[in-house]
């Protein structure tokens, strides 16, 4: 009697177990289902029209990072704003005392340098020479300020889209249960994580290369202000 009541409880334990572990492979299959698929892509495509928006736009600061950083590779350089056969050509017009000469190569070859000479030929002043210079100070810092505003913005949108994910997923916690709980919140999360990782990637090249060219500019700046005062001194000479 007592053998037949333990093969019965057996019994019922077998069941049991047998029902519990379809039910939690049932359950792994459905948050398989919904998380499957959810890579970057399905990341963003589920982020709805405000986390499709913050995407596009750190795309495009993506693409606007690289293309200042080179075109300053290309265009903040000493070479290119004192050319050296502008500054030779001018110093030698100016030993021969022939200032006419200097402006009219400074004419033939516009540019920062030139600028700053011709408003130093014609004023003869040192204080027109330092106006000429901050005004070219200016416009070539302009160039490099972009750089500026991409490391600044790119980590603002990574976290607003930080915040989007995060408020979706607490409001996932209220409206879903089980797997597809599990499975909306393993999405808004990295929602949050690959907005932030993406905005840090892109502002860190973008600030670090923004210093790079204002310190660059700025020493150019100081050689065509100290290469115009000794042109300057022969003028005056």
């Amino acid at each position: 009697m007592k053998m037949k009541w333990i093969l019965l409880i057996l019994a019922v334990v077998a069941l049991a177990c047998g029902a519990q572990e379809v039910e939690m492979s049932e359950a792994a299959g459905q948050a398989e289902a919904l998380g499957s698929g959810d890579g970057f892509f399905a990341v963003v495509a589920k982020g709805g029209f405000i986390g499709i928006a913050l995407w596009l736009t750190l795309a495009a600061r993506s693409f606007a990072g690289p293309h200042l950083i080179v075109d300053s590779f290309l265009k903040v350089k000493e070479s290119r704003i004192i050319p050296d056969g502008l500054t030779g050509a001018v110093r030698q017009a100016l030993a021969a005392r022939d200032v006419e000469k200097a402006k009219t190569l400074c004419g033939e070859e516009p540019g920062a340098l030139s600028n700053i000479l011709l408003a130093g030929f014609a004023e003869q002043d040192e204080d027109a020479v330092s106006v000429a210079a901050e005004l070219e100070s200016e416009k070539l810092m302009q160039r490099v300020n972009y750089l500026n505003t991409v490391g600044n913005l790119a980590p603002m949108l990574g976290l607003l889209g930080t915040v989007q994910g995060m408020i979706m997923a607490f409001a996932t916690l209220g409206t879903e249960a089980g797997a597809a709980k599990n499975a909306m919140l393993a999405t808004n999360i990295s929602q949050a994580l690959y907005t932030t990782a993406a905005g840090l990637i892109i502002a860190v090249p973008a600030l670090g290369f923004f210093s790079f060219f204002r310190n660059r500019a700025a020493k150019i700046i100081l050689n065509m202000e100290a290469l115009t005062m000794e042109l300057m001194k022969k003028v005056k000479g």
